[in-house]
């Protein structure tokens, strides 16, 4: 007999919902929010398991790379579209609902699955977004740097690669009060 599983991801538990082709609810717990454990409960023999879904969110993402390395037929899926599904069954939002609603979703085929990056790429973009970060915060600072001496007659003048620091205290070395507090 085939089976579906439903996983709704939430920070620290997941619930866990299998049923099997007929629709009947043969399991539901609460786990945490871990591959390995995940994997723990969804590699129950007794269940051969068709397909897993998981709707799209923040640990979706890690937690389908850790599924699809223990060899699940896993399914991320798109979260409007279960919303939608969710909302038609009428049913009151809880986690266990949802899991339920997901595994239904799962046995009669009906979502949409969305792609999921490799974590190698997701690491990379974040690496990247952390760089942009900071030199924006970087060209933020520096501006306003500039800008607060300014309003003092003191001009920084381009500065390129690190003789930031230096054209920051050139202008403000012969100034007491300013130079006291910039040390």
């Amino acid at each position: 007999m085939k089976h579906y599983a439903g996983l709704d991801v939430s920070v620290k538990e997941t619930s866990v919902c299998i049923v099997d082709e007929s629709g009947k609810l043969c399991r539901e717990r609460k786990v945490v929010s871990h591959p390995d454990d995940l994997v723990t409960i969804l590699s129950d023999p007794v269940f051969s398991l068709e397909r897993v879904g998981v709707e799209a969110g923040p640990l979706s993402q890690w937690l389908f790379e850790g599924l699809a390395k223990a060899g699940f037929p896993e399914f991320c899926i798109e979260t409007r579209h279960t919303k939608a599904f969710l909302d038609a069954l009428q049913q009151n939002k809880s986690d266990r609902n949802d899991a339920r609603g997901i595994a239904h979703m799962m046995r009669v085929g009906l979502f949409k699955d969305v792609h999921v990056k490799t974590l190698i790429s997701q690491k990379r973009r974040a690496l990247l977004t952390a760089r942009s970060l900071l030199q924006e915060k970087a060209i933020d600072l520096g501006n306003e740097m500039r800008g607060l001496l300014r309003n003092f007659g003191l001009k920084v003048g381009h500065a390129s690669g690190g003789t930031f620091e230096r054209r920051i205290l050139e202008p403000i070395e012969h100034d007491v009060v300013v130079a006291a507090r910039a040390i």
